[in-house]
């Protein structure tokens, strides 16, 4: 995945929102390795600098994040279905 600022958290937003929009549900999870966690907390931190509300670097828009390097970096939809992260 290129390393540009907000592109994972941009790609993992459009994710979220089109299981939304299809299924009426939030995804499960999100499973991310060290190296795409530490690229999302970087986002998290232009994010929080951008935006008012509050949001929680544990969690993506309200869906939980989970680290693994043993699990490809993944989207877990509401059914159980795996999407990879692009």
């Amino acid at each position: 995945m290129p390393d540009k600022p907000l592109h994972l958290y941009m790609t993992m937003s459009e994710m979220l929102s089109d299981h939304l929009s299809t299924t009426g549900a939030y995804p499960d999870k999100f499973i991310l390795s060290t190296l795409l966690h530490r690229q999302y907390l970087r986002d998290w931190v232009l994010m929080r600098q951008m935006v008012t509300t509050r949001i929680d670097p544990t969690n993506h828009m309200g869906v939980p994040i989970e680290i693994s390097d043993i699990t490809p970096s993944i989207m877990v939809a509401s059914n159980g279905t795996e999407f990879a992260l692009p």
